[in-house]
């Protein structure tokens, strides 16, 4: 059974960074998309990033670009999100996901797509 757990979030003034981390642990796909997904209070979870499949290319939220970028490191089975020049606006819940299929660049933000689901780190941007 694949295992998601996040960490690295906190309370960050605006313009700061901060690192989020998951640990992937019971992954057996061949091929697989990773993500990590946020939700603030009253909004609906919003896709962040994705890397579509193990060798694919990675898809960024337009909010994102240029400031969070997606990483991984399979010797650690580990997914990392750097972010950099938060804002409030960046608070939020913050989900690694993980789905058994690769996601292009039309359907990676949809949410009900994956199912695997870390249990979310909260990210907290002050001004």
């Amino acid at each position: 059974e694949v295992q998601l757990v996040e960490s690295g979030g906190g309370l960050v003034q605006a313009g700061g960074s901060l690192r989020l981390s998951c640990e992937v642990s019971g992954n057996s796909y061949h091929d697989y998309a990773v993500a990590w997904f946020r939700q603030a209070p009253g909004r609906e979870r919003e896709g962040v990033v994705c890397m579509g499949s193990t060798d694919g290319p990675t898809y960024y939220a337009d909010f994102v670009l240029g400031r969070f970028t997606l990483s991984m490191d399979n010797s650690k089975n580990m997914v990392y999100l750097q972010m950099n020049n938060l804002t409030p606006e960046d608070t939020a819940v913050y989900y690694c996901v993980l789905d058994g299929f690769s996601r292009n660049g039309y359907d990676w933000d949809d949410a009900d797509q994956y199912d695997h689901w870390g249990q979310g780190t909260q990210v907290t941007v002050s001004s």
